[in-house]
């Protein structure tokens, strides 16, 4: 049987010009393919990298959206950032606040943690009442509010004394918008945002 396997094998060889499968041919197929498989790699990252870029621009234009709805519907505010942290401390610590459009309404939402629970406290706007407060309990906001929490650990001011200094050590007509803790070289600080003749700013202030 091997020698008709062979005999077989030599014929077909005979055939097909002296090889069955040439090597060269065999080594070019692999070339050929390893080029296009590179090729796809590279296009692929391309494809990425160009649908990151997108994404950047649409994020800048977001965030100038989102400035310009609050410039549009801030006036309509009858406290401050710091009188809604002062509220919402009724509901625990507050560990970060903001003043946000949602579905085209202005809010002043603020993070408060109680018992190791955190909760989003609604406060109003126009007089400085909790409307209601809602347990936090998944999703990026729970992650953020994780975060926030950790960064007011070793605070050694509160988040309304951090505005209120910010406010202080700033110019005349500017108001605060948002404050958010985080660390930074292991060190608690408040990224406090301030609107001035409707410009924006953001502030880095120390809390410890």
């Amino acid at each position: 049987m091997t020698t008709g396997g062979f005999n077989l094998a030599a014929q077909a060889q005979q055939k097909n010009g002296g090889d069955i499968n040439p090597p060269m041919e065999v080594n070019m197929t692999r070339r050929k393919m390893l080029i296009m498989t590179a090729g796809a790699t590279v296009l692929g990252l391309a494809a990425l990298v160009g649908f990151a870029d997108h994404n950047a621009i649409f994020a800048g234009e977001d965030e100038k959206d989102v400035q310009e709805a609050l410039i549009k519907t801030l006036g309509a505010a009858k406290i401050s950032l710091q009188q809604g942290l002062a509220a919402s401390a009724q509901e625990g610590q507050p560990i970060s606040a903001k003043f946000e459009v949602d579905d085209g309404k202005l809010q002043l939402s603020v993070y408060t943690v109680k018992e190791g629970k955190f909760f989003e406290v609604l406060v109003d706007y126009t007089n400085g009442k909790v409307m209601k407060a809602e347990p936090i309990t998944e999703g990026d906001d729970l992650a953020a509010a994780n975060l926030q929490n950790t960064a007011m650990t070793d605070a050694k001011i509160t988040l309304k004394e951090a505005v209120d200094k910010t406010i202080t050590q700033s110019a005349k007509n500017i108001r605060a918008v948002r404050a958010v803790p985080s660390l930074k070289d292991g060190h608690p600080v408040a990224s406090i945002d301030v609107l001035n003749y409707n410009q924006f700013k953001a502030i880095q202030q120390p809390l410890d």
